[in-house]
């Protein structure tokens, strides 16, 4: 086995970095040389499972100055996603976060104008939308099976995650919710399969103000919800394409699909973008049924890392990566707009655009 093409600084060993673990032995472009966390603990479990990985004890400031580390992986809470990674690309370091890429678009514009001034790449989860679901769904769009798209739905409802996650005030503080939480994997996956968004509206609700911790040490604690938790929406994206959508914390069961499209030939069913699979159906307008269609786009058995991979690939190339830093701000712009004209209650031009990612075939 060859070098690999990008060795990683991991900050933050909580509940996703699992995730991450577990996909880095599949991709030999990585190479998981440290870790730290508030935790130190932590960070010493996850290193164990990374060979060759090292517990760094005393923080970012000493990941960073290692010259074992070319990107960092930035696992923290979404409240210190831009602080991270600031530091990262002070440090001269490319940096890959989870999502959000910010809570603000001030702090989002921050990171990307400091990684343009150092010539650093910047990327964003989520990189579900690289595997064969989505691609699989964008593919026959692009392929024109389902002629001129004009609509598409997204539904994202759960009861909400204090149900299963220990710590989950979070989820329900200024950068949480459902929209900024979940949305970024509806809302990338849209801009794969329709392009960016040029305007949006509509509105929202928090039908509690208190929310019950239901699962581990803290079961039973009470907190407050600072964020609306039912957001219901339409996105106008520049093709003149219309997506409707809703996102919350406030459902709990339903039988609606999570994304499908809808073209002037015919729709397709797009499974959870919150995975990397799944089934993809087709209904020609024509047939009266509906058809399953081969895996035929995307990266195969994927998992979370995965955009990292193609990040790294990008820096080795010189080739755009897909789950970059401006689709994560475009992404987020078009959410914090959305949570604008639902305050206002008026249609919100969404200022940002972005270049449709390419597609993976």
């Amino acid at each position: 086995m060859g070098e690999p093409l990008m060795r990683i600084g991991m900050v933050g060993a909580g509940k996703i970095s699992g995730a991450y673990l577990d996909t880095f032995p599949k991709l030999p472009e990585l190479q998981l040389t440290a870790v730290t966390d508030l935790d130190p603990a932590r960070a010493e479990e996850a290193a164990a499972k990374a060979p060759g990985a090292v517990a760094v004890k005393g923080g970012v400031d000493e990941l960073l100055a290692r010259d074992d580390v070319d990107a960092v992986l930035n696992l923290t809470i979404p409240a210190v996603h831009a602080e991270v990674a600031r530091a990262a690309l002070a440090a001269g370091k490319h940096v890959y976060g989870e999502k959000p890429l910010a809570t603000t678009r001030e702090e989002a514009d921050g990171v990307l104008e400091h990684a343009a001034a150092a010539g650093l790449r910047v990327g964003c989860a989520p990189d579900t939308v690289l595997g064969t679901g989505t691609q699989t769904a964008r593919k026959a769009v692009d392929d024109g099976l389902i002629g001129t798209p004009v609509a598409a739905t997204a539904f994202m409802t759960t009861p909400g995650h204090e149900r299963w996650h220990p710590d989950p005030e979070f989820y329900y503080r200024p950068g949480g919710g459902p929209l900024l939480d979940m949305g970024p994997y509806y809302f990338s996956s849209l801009v794969h399969l329709l392009g960016p968004v040029a305007r949006v509206t509509g509105f929202s609700s928090t039908p509690r103000d208190e929310r019950v911790i239901g699962s581990g040490p803290r079961a039973g604690t009470r907190f407050a919800v600072e964020v609306p938790t039912h957001v219901t929406g339409v996105l106008e994206h520049a093709s003149g394409a219309l997506s409707t959508l809703v996102m919350s914390f406030d459902v709990h069961a339903a039988r609606l699909p999570r994304i499908e499209v809808h073209g002037t030939d015919g729709s397709v069913s797009v499974p959870d973008p919150n995975g990397f699979g799944g089934t993809v159906e087709l209904y020609r307008g024509t047939a009266g049924e509906w058809e399953t269609l081969p895996d035929e786009a995307g990266y195969r058995d994927a998992s979370r890392g995965f955009g990292l991979a193609d990040m790294a690939r990008g820096v080795a190339s010189g080739e755009p990566h897909r789950a970059s830093g401006e689709l994560a701000r475009h992404v987020l712009d078009v959410m914090l707009s959305l949570l604008e004209a639902a305050e206002s209650g008026n249609a919100v031009a969404v200022a940002s655009t972005c270049e449709r990612p390419a597609p993976i075939v």
